[in-house]
């Protein structure tokens, strides 16, 4: 597996990959975090997909020898206003999404280690990242495991209902 950079034509792989995580879920009973609707499928997720892949910095994990993305992060210096102000410049995961077919293998441990890398070179001190805290609570544990602690609990209030997230952050050392 290599990670390269992407850009504003990265959309259609986000969404690719959003699409068999909310499948992925779905087949398990697990619709709490995004429902069943593929992303693809609900315009105002697509143009959410788009504006955030042409305005934010994207890294994708790809197989050695080319293929289908295997995961994507995308990252920038500002979080989402419901995750509160860090105590020092950040940089801030808005998506971490793999591929379930690879679950296990190392891929978004790989891109968490490439995110900390780029906000070690950029002179970021902090890594945070927010995630969907309801059901069992599996995906924060898992966020956990890749070194992140939790900080801030918070709600989104959707059409649906209530949507619950926590932030959690990252120390970054300094490069030396």
């Amino acid at each position: 597996m290599h990670i390269r950079t992407g850009g504003p034509g990265s959309a259609q792989d986000l969404l690719a990959l959003l699409d068999g995580a909310v499948a992925w879920l779905a087949a398990r009973g697990r619709t709490g975090q995004w429902g069943t609707v593929p992303w693809s499928q609900r315009p105002e997720s697509v143009a959410r997909a788009e504006r955030s892949c042409r305005e934010q910095f994207v890294r994708i994990a790809e197989p050695d020898g080319g293929g289908a993305p295997l995961g994507i992060c995308v990252m920038s210096r500002q979080a989402p206003a419901y995750a509160g102000t860090a105590d020092r410049p950040e940089l801030y995961v808005h998506w971490l999404v793999t591929d379930r077919a690879h679950r296990g293998s190392g891929v978004g441990a790989a891109l968490v280690a490439d995110a900390r890398r780029e906000a070690r070179e950029r002179g970021l001190g902090l890594l945070r990242v927010d995630c969907y805290a309801g059901g069992d609570g599996r995906l924060v544990e898992q966020y956990e495991r890749l070194g992140f602690t939790r900080t801030t609990a918070f709600t989104v209030d959707r059409p649906d209902g209530p949507w619950p997230g926590q932030v959690l952050e990252q120390r970054v050392p300094a490069r030396g």
